[in-house]
Protein backbone atom coordinates (compact mmCIF):
# COMPACT_ATOMS: atom_id res chain seq x y z
CA UNK A 1 0.00 0.00 0.00
CA UNK A 2 1.76 3.12 -1.35
CA UNK A 3 0.42 6.54 0.78
CA UNK A 4 2.96 8.42 -0.88
CA UNK A 5 2.39 8.45 -4.81
CA UNK A 6 -0.85 8.06 -6.60
CA UNK A 7 -0.25 5.27 -9.05
CA UNK A 8 -2.41 6.32 -12.51
CA UNK A 9 -3.74 3.28 -12.89
CA UNK A 10 -5.15 2.43 -9.39
CA UNK A 11 -6.89 6.20 -9.75
CA UNK A 12 -8.60 4.76 -13.17
CA UNK A 13 -9.59 1.80 -11.42
CA UNK A 14 -11.39 3.94 -8.37
CA UNK A 15 -12.83 6.14 -11.48
CA UNK A 16 -14.59 3.13 -13.14
CA UNK A 17 -15.62 1.70 -9.55
CA UNK A 18 -16.85 4.41 -8.27
CA UNK A 19 -18.98 5.43 -11.31
CA UNK A 20 -17.11 8.97 -11.31
CA UNK A 21 -17.49 9.60 -14.99
CA UNK A 22 -17.96 13.44 -15.23
CA UNK A 23 -14.40 13.82 -16.91
CA UNK A 24 -13.36 15.54 -12.92
CA UNK A 25 -15.63 18.24 -12.99
CA UNK A 26 -17.14 16.60 -8.97
CA UNK A 27 -13.57 16.96 -8.20
CA UNK A 28 -12.64 18.54 -5.60
CA UNK A 29 -9.52 19.93 -7.29
CA UNK A 30 -5.74 20.31 -6.10
CA UNK A 31 -6.56 23.89 -4.75
CA UNK A 32 -9.58 22.42 -2.65
CA UNK A 33 -7.22 19.75 -1.47
CA UNK A 34 -4.07 21.86 -0.74
CA UNK A 35 -6.68 23.97 1.54
CA UNK A 36 -8.29 21.27 3.68
CA UNK A 37 -4.38 19.67 4.13
CA UNK A 38 -3.17 23.19 5.26
CA UNK A 39 -6.45 23.93 7.56
CA UNK A 40 -6.06 20.58 9.09
CA UNK A 41 -2.48 20.32 9.34
CA UNK A 42 -2.57 16.90 7.27
CA UNK A 43 -1.18 15.55 4.03
CA UNK A 44 -4.17 12.86 2.71
CA UNK A 45 -2.58 9.67 2.03
CA UNK A 46 -2.74 8.42 -1.64
CA UNK A 47 -4.45 7.06 -3.59
CA UNK A 48 -7.74 8.88 -1.73
CA UNK A 49 -5.84 12.57 -2.23
CA UNK A 50 -5.54 11.98 -6.18
CA UNK A 51 -8.82 10.85 -6.45
CA UNK A 52 -10.47 13.66 -4.57
CA UNK A 53 -9.08 16.06 -6.22
CA UNK A 54 -9.15 14.91 -9.53
CA UNK A 55 -11.48 12.54 -9.68
CA UNK A 56 -14.63 12.87 -7.32
CA UNK A 57 -15.67 14.42 -4.15
CA UNK A 58 -17.48 11.61 -2.61
CA UNK A 59 -19.83 9.22 -4.29
CA UNK A 60 -23.17 8.06 -4.62
CA UNK A 61 -22.01 4.76 -5.76
CA UNK A 62 -20.44 3.96 -2.64
CA UNK A 63 -18.80 2.82 -0.76
CA UNK A 64 -20.14 2.56 2.03
CA UNK A 65 -23.77 1.36 1.27
CA UNK A 66 -24.82 4.58 2.22
CA UNK A 67 -22.19 6.36 -0.83
CA UNK A 68 -18.71 7.50 -0.17
CA UNK A 69 -19.30 11.08 1.38
CA UNK A 70 -16.82 14.48 0.36
CA UNK A 71 -13.81 15.19 1.87
CA UNK A 72 -15.03 18.19 4.36
CA UNK A 73 -18.45 16.80 5.10
CA UNK A 74 -20.01 14.37 7.42
CA UNK A 75 -22.61 11.73 6.79
CA UNK A 76 -26.09 12.83 7.56
CA UNK A 77 -26.50 10.55 10.97
CA UNK A 78 -23.10 11.60 12.36
CA UNK A 79 -24.82 13.76 15.05
CA UNK A 80 -24.73 16.97 16.48
CA UNK A 81 -22.93 17.97 20.36
CA UNK A 82 -19.84 15.23 19.35
CA UNK A 83 -16.38 16.53 20.53
CA UNK A 84 -14.30 18.36 18.18
CA UNK A 85 -12.54 16.30 15.19
CA UNK A 86 -8.86 16.83 15.37
CA UNK A 87 -7.47 15.65 12.17
CA UNK A 88 -3.60 16.61 13.09
CA UNK A 89 -3.42 14.30 16.42
CA UNK A 90 -2.57 10.59 15.69
CA UNK A 91 -5.29 8.30 15.12
CA UNK A 92 -4.90 6.39 18.89
CA UNK A 93 -5.27 2.67 17.59
CA UNK A 94 -2.70 0.79 16.69
CA UNK A 95 -5.37 -2.93 17.33
CA UNK A 96 -8.84 -3.48 17.10
CA UNK A 97 -10.75 -2.84 19.96
CA UNK A 98 -14.15 -4.00 21.03
CA UNK A 99 -14.75 -1.60 23.84
CA UNK A 100 -18.08 -3.26 24.61
CA UNK A 101 -16.99 -6.12 26.48
CA UNK A 102 -14.20 -3.61 28.47
CA UNK A 103 -16.40 -3.29 32.24
CA UNK A 104 -14.97 0.46 32.52
CA UNK A 105 -13.76 1.41 28.62
CA UNK A 106 -12.09 4.72 28.65
CA UNK A 107 -14.83 6.84 27.17
CA UNK A 108 -12.42 9.90 26.45
CA UNK A 109 -10.46 7.56 24.43
CA UNK A 110 -13.24 6.32 22.18
CA UNK A 111 -14.15 9.59 21.45
CA UNK A 112 -10.61 10.16 20.27
CA UNK A 113 -11.26 6.99 17.84
CA UNK A 114 -13.80 8.15 16.31
CA UNK A 115 -12.59 12.37 16.30
CA UNK A 116 -8.61 11.82 15.91
CA UNK A 117 -6.77 11.53 12.90
CA UNK A 118 -9.06 10.31 10.61
CA UNK A 119 -11.36 11.37 8.09
CA UNK A 120 -14.95 9.91 7.54
CA UNK A 121 -15.38 8.26 4.49
CA UNK A 122 -19.01 7.56 5.04
CA UNK A 123 -21.54 5.24 6.99
CA UNK A 124 -23.66 1.75 6.63
CA UNK A 125 -26.16 3.03 8.81
CA UNK A 126 -26.98 2.37 12.33
CA UNK A 127 -23.68 4.26 13.79
CA UNK A 128 -21.39 2.32 11.93
CA UNK A 129 -18.95 4.58 10.07
CA UNK A 130 -15.63 3.83 7.93
CA UNK A 131 -12.86 6.34 8.34
CA UNK A 132 -9.27 6.73 6.73
CA UNK A 133 -6.74 7.43 9.05
CA UNK A 134 -4.65 10.18 7.98
CA UNK A 135 -2.22 10.84 10.92
CA UNK A 136 -0.74 8.29 12.91
CA UNK A 137 1.16 4.77 12.52
CA UNK A 138 -2.07 3.18 10.77
CA UNK A 139 -2.04 6.26 7.97
CA UNK A 140 -3.65 5.37 4.87
CA UNK A 141 -5.64 2.46 6.74
CA UNK A 142 -9.38 1.96 6.63
CA UNK A 143 -11.35 1.45 10.04
CA UNK A 144 -15.18 0.87 10.85
CA UNK A 145 -15.64 2.26 14.42
CA UNK A 146 -19.20 2.08 15.57
CA UNK A 147 -20.64 2.17 18.94
CA UNK A 148 -19.50 -1.02 20.21
CA UNK A 149 -15.88 -0.77 19.05
CA UNK A 150 -13.03 -0.36 15.82
CA UNK A 151 -11.24 -2.58 13.33
CA UNK A 152 -9.10 -2.16 10.58
CA UNK A 153 -10.36 -3.28 7.44
CA UNK A 154 -7.86 -6.25 5.47
CA UNK A 155 -7.06 -9.58 5.26
CA UNK A 156 -3.64 -8.45 7.15
CA UNK A 157 -5.18 -7.64 10.12
CA UNK A 158 -7.76 -10.90 9.83
CA UNK A 159 -10.80 -8.08 8.91
CA UNK A 160 -12.15 -8.88 5.80
CA UNK A 161 -10.14 -10.60 2.78
CA UNK A 162 -8.97 -7.42 0.88
CA UNK A 163 -6.09 -5.36 0.73
CA UNK A 164 -6.33 -2.62 3.21
CA UNK A 165 -6.39 0.86 2.02
CA UNK A 166 -8.44 2.97 0.67
CA UNK A 167 -7.99 1.29 -3.10
CA UNK A 168 -8.38 -2.05 -1.38
CA UNK A 169 -11.18 -1.23 0.51
CA UNK A 170 -13.15 -0.25 -2.96
CA UNK A 171 -11.92 -3.12 -5.03
CA UNK A 172 -13.24 -5.33 -1.87
CA UNK A 173 -16.76 -3.61 -1.92
CA UNK A 174 -16.70 -3.19 -6.16
CA UNK A 175 -16.40 -7.22 -5.90
CA UNK A 176 -19.18 -7.45 -3.76
CA UNK A 177 -17.53 -8.64 -1.13
CA UNK A 178 -18.29 -8.93 2.37
CA UNK A 179 -16.67 -6.53 4.59
CA UNK A 180 -16.26 -8.41 7.45
CA UNK A 181 -15.77 -12.67 7.47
Amino acid sequence: MDTEHADPAVITELRDALCADDEGKSALGWPGVHAFEAEHGVTLPEPYRTFVAEVSDGSFAGPPDCGLVALAALPSDWGDGRPERVLAKPFPLTAAWLWEEDEEPDEELIDRVFNDGSIVLGTDGCGAYWHLVVTGPHRGQVWMITGEGAAPFGAEFGQGGGEAGFAGWVRHWSAGEPWFE
